[in-house]
C-alpha cells in the first residue's frame, strides 16, 4: 500500500518522501522522492531524518517485526544438528515516532490482524499515538497480501469507523488519502 499511497498523495498535490524496504514495486512519478533501505534501523534513521519537516506521515509498513539475535558472516553449513536462530523486536518505528508528534503532525498507521482486530487497532492506535489507524483485512478473501485488492476498515481516534468494500489497491489508496486530507485539515 505504501506506493499506491505515496502517488495518490502526489495525485492530490502533495510533496512526498517515500522511505522504501526492498521491494519490486515501482512508481512512475517522478515527483516522488524515493529512500531505499534494507534494515529496520536504516528505516528509522530515514524516516526520523524526513518526519520533522511532515504535516502528515503515513506509517503503511515496517521491515520486519523481528530480527536475528546474532549474524555469522560465514555460510552456516548443513550438519547434524539442527539450527535454531534466536529472533528480538526490531524498533516499533511508529510507535517510537510517535513520542515526538508535533501538534501540527497527522500521523496514519495500519494494522493487520488476525483475531481481535478493531480492539488490537485501536489499542495500537492509542500506544502509537496515531491520530488514524487503517484496518486491513486478513480474513476477507481477495484482501491482505498478494492480491491487488483490499477491504479496510479506518479508524480515528474519536472510535469512529469507517468500513470501505473490496476494491483495488489504488483506489484504496485515495480512500485513504481522502479520508486524511478530511481528518487533518492538511487541503
Amino acid at each position: 500500500m505504501g506506493y499506491a499511497l505515496a502517488e495518490a498523495f502526489a495525485d492530490e498535490g502533495a510533496s512526498v518522501t517515500l522511505v522504501s524496504g526492498p521491494t519490486a514495486q515501482s512508481t512512475g512519478d517522478s515527483s516522488i522522492k524515493i529512500i531505499h533501505v534494507t534494515t529496520a534501523a536504516q528505516m528509522l534513521k530515514a524516516c526520523r531524518d524526513t518526519i520533522k519537516k511532515a504535516d502528515i506521515v503515513v506509517f503503511a509498513a515496517a521491515v520486519a517485526d523481528f530480527t536475528p539475535e546474532s549474524y555469522s558472516r560465514d555460510k552456516i553449513r548443513r550438519g547434524k544438528d539442527e539450527v535454531k536462530i534466536e529472533l528480538k523486536p526490531t524498533v516499533d518505528i511508529a510507535g517510537e515516532l510517535g513520542k515526538d508528534k508535533q501538534p501540527h503532525q497527522f500521523f496514519a498507521g495500519f494494522a493487520l490482524e488476525s483475531d481481535k482486530g478493531v480492539e488490537s487497532a485501536v489499542s495500537k492506535l492509542h500506544r502509537k499515538n496515531l491520530d488514524m489507524i487503517v484496518l486491513n483485512s486478513l480474513t476477507d478473501p481477495g484482501a491482505g497480501f498478494g492480491t491487488d485488492t483490499n477491504k479496510i476498515s479506518i479508524i480515528d481516534k474519536s472510535g469512529n469507523i469507517d468500513t470501505f468494500e473490496l476494491k483495488h489497491k489504488r483506489d484504496v489508496a485515495f480512500d485513504i488519502v481522502w479520508k486524511i486530507i478530511k481528518t487533518s485539515g492538511h487541503a
